[in-house]
């Protein structure tokens, strides 16, 4: 079967890599002159399986009005009137609950599990260099509050398999050799030993050519302008250099991907939730992170790569907008300075935006719509690269009509009230 893929970031790449060893011939599209050039670009570099979990859960709706008071907040939120955000806190606000947290949470450690399998499948098959460390996540928490919160997530982690540990500040230190200098602003952490670390840039640069060298086409700097349809199919791509056609398509494009639905009635409840990263050159390898440190208090996550720190957080909702306010900065680097003062060249840092695509129940939106030769693989929110090779398995599944090692029914946009083909 012919198949079109709308985006390269992590998700559309992965999305062509296992449709094409599904058997079929693919073609990615994407505006960009390379994979990866936005969402996937300066992520947090973080494949952490074991923290998969919702932003909508119990007591957010309370935290989320201190947050607007506190300097250094995990959620900012721009005053607005746009109904699209207005429609997606309120569906956000209902997935707070207990029980539809458990059945999230669960879903979501579900498909990060099989994409855990998949990428060590991948990098036992091919040599892609990208920096990967496989030395888990490091949950720390700083607060006594928080580790009993901590224990409705270790009975999910525990139902789905997920190894872990609750680690005291000794466990800690014995992990993370580079917290001992700021022990004493700790009282524990949780220990994910299957997490990984790397550079999610680097990955899809090596993917794509691996791709490529398995037949699959790019078609770089080539704007989508929309798609045609007849009947209950999509029968085009529109783009700025032509129409280009096949027998199904899978739109990938992240947080673009419901403006290009909306036409055919097909509403994603997908924002874009903007996220914050910084990047700095390591100076003392001994006082910086060993693998991925997720600050639990301001949930911004410390990565190590070769010889550099990713330092990302912060979860705003402000629509399109590009910019990196001042504020923010302050944020993710007071963080890095507090938990390891002397681990980087702080004055040499770099800074980065991206728009995490994300559902208001935090499980991405995989599988059919109502068109037949129509799928969606998006809204994976700030667990793009972490699900990305298990959702595109899952995809190639679909679209192949084969069993899938999970259930998928429940992934496409019906679980959100929407018909599907």
């Amino acid at each position: 079967m012919e198949i079109i893929v709308l985006g390269s970031g992590v998700i559309g790449l992965t999305s062509a890599w296992y449709l094409s060893q599904a058997g079929h011939s693919v073609t990615v599209i994407d505006r960009q002159a390379r994979s990866a050039e936005e969402t996937s670009f300066a992520n947090a570099g973080q494949v952490s399986y074991g923290y998969s979990s919702p932003w909508a859960a119990p007591g957010v709706p309370q935290k989320a009005i201190k947050w607007l008071l506190e300097k250094h907040a995990p959620l900012k939120i721009k005053p607005s009137l746009d109904p699209k955000l207005l429609n997606w806190t309120t569906q956000m606000l209902a997935n707070c609950q207990l029980s539809r947290y458990q059945v999230n949470k669960a879903r979501m450690l579900s498909i990060a599990n099989h994409s855990r399998e998949c990428l060590i499948e991948l990098n036992k098959n091919y040599d892609i260099q990208y920096q990967g460390r496989q030395k888990g996540t490091l949950q720390v928490f700083r607060k006594q509050k928080q580790l009993q919160a901590v224990e409705k997530d270790m009975q999910l982690l525990e139902e789905s398999g997920t190894r872990f540990e609750l680690l005291d500040v000794a466990g800690c230190l014995k992990q993370e050799p580079g917290l001992t200098p700021v022990q004493e602003k700790l009282v524990g952490g949780l220990y994910l030993p299957d997490d990984e670390t790397g550079d999610c840039y680097l990955f899809c640069q090596q993917l794509t050519e691996l791709a490529k060298s398995k037949g699959v086409r790019f078609e770089f700097n080539t704007q989508v302008q929309g798609l045609l349809s007849e009947g209950n199919k999509i029968t085009g791509v529109q783009t700025d250099k032509g129409l280009l056609k096949a027998d199904a398509y899978v739109v990938a494009m992240g947080s673009y991907s419901p403006a290009l639905l909306k036409p055919f009635g097909i509403d994603l409840p997908v924002y874009p939730v903007k996220g914050y990263s910084l990047t700095v050159p390591i100076r003392d390898a001994d006082f910086a992170p060993q693998s991925t440190v997720m600050d639990e208090t301001y949930k911004v996550a410390l990565t190590r790569f070769d010889e550099r720190i990713r330092v990302a957080g912060t979860a705003e909702l402000a629509g399109f907008d590009p910019s990196i306010p001042e504020a923010r900065k302050a944020t993710i680097e007071m963080v890095v300075k507090d938990l390891f003062p002397q681990g980087g060249y702080f004055e040499q840092a770099e800074f980065w935006t991206g728009f995490r695509p994300m559902t208001p129940d935090g499980t991405p939106i995989i599988g059919a719509t109502k068109l037949d030769n129509l799928y969606t693989n998006t809204g994976h929110g700030t667990l793009g690269w972490t699900m990305a090779c298990g959702s595109a398995s899952l995809l190639a599944d679909i679209i192949s009509q084969r069993p899938s090692k999970i259930k998928t029914s429940e992934l496409n946009v019906s679980r959100y009230g929407q018909a599907v083909s």
